[in-house]
């Protein structure tokens, strides 16, 4: 927690004392991370915990991750590549949970028609209809109105992409290289653990194969 003290010596004065304050914030980064459910980039973050600068709360963030590295919880912190933080619950204790989630975002047929798209982007509406069956069609228009997913016209057909809050939902990079590389590891993961993370159903991770739904 060595980061903690240094972020004590750092706060300014009011009628709180440097402990109290600093506490506050880190409570905060928490509790923004905790109510969202999604990663935070460190701006949004600023403007939760009143701080300026984005270095002192990437050292709260890095805080919370040790914290909760180092406890027996069930939840834990994770920076993700791109700098942002998120709050999920541990990929072991999913199994035994998951029946309690409320609904599925997505039922198995456009979930595979999103990772189809998701590790194939930017590709055409009529190639992913061609390789999906018609079937598609649906999934893509519910796709989009959820915000998955977004198009754009070409020629006759649509060119389709995911969108960030698609990444931000499944915990993946806003950079489309970066996002079908973790894509590609998260389906050698599932292949070789078969063990799911917050988010991640078991359909939404299979690897993306020429079927019909």
């Amino acid at each position: 927690m060595a980061r903690f003290h240094l972020l004590l010596s750092e706060a300014q004065p009011d009628q709180k004392s440097p402990i109290s304050r600093a506490k506050t914030k880190l409570a905060l980064v928490e509790a923004a991370l905790y109510v969202t459910g999604k990663p935070l980039d460190l701006k949004i973050l600023c403007s939760v915990v009143g701080f300026r600068s984005e270095e002192k709360v990437k050292e709260l963030g890095r805080v919370l991750k040790e914290k909760y590295g180092s406890e027996d919880s069930a939840l834990e912190v994770l920076e993700l590549s791109d700098g942002r933080f998120v709050m999920q619950l541990k990929p072991q204790y999913v199994p035994d949970v998951k029946r309690l989630a409320t609904r599925q975002l997505l039922t198995p047929g456009p979930m595979k028609t999103l990772s189809f798209i998701a590790y194939r982007q930017p590709i055409t509406q009529s190639y992913v209809a061609k390789v999906r069956g018609n079937l598609a069609y649906s999934h893509v228009r519910q796709l989009r109105e959820i915000g998955l997913i977004a198009e754009e016209r070409v020629g006759r057909t649509k060119m389709l992409r995911t969108t960030p809050n698609f990444a931000d939902y499944f915990n993946l990079s806003h950079e489309t290289p970066a996002l079908k590389k973790q894509l590609e590891h998260l389906f050698e993961n599932i292949k070789s653990q078969k063990t799911p993370s917050k988010h991640q159903t078991p359909e939404v991770l299979q690897k993306p194969q020429p079927q019909n739904p």
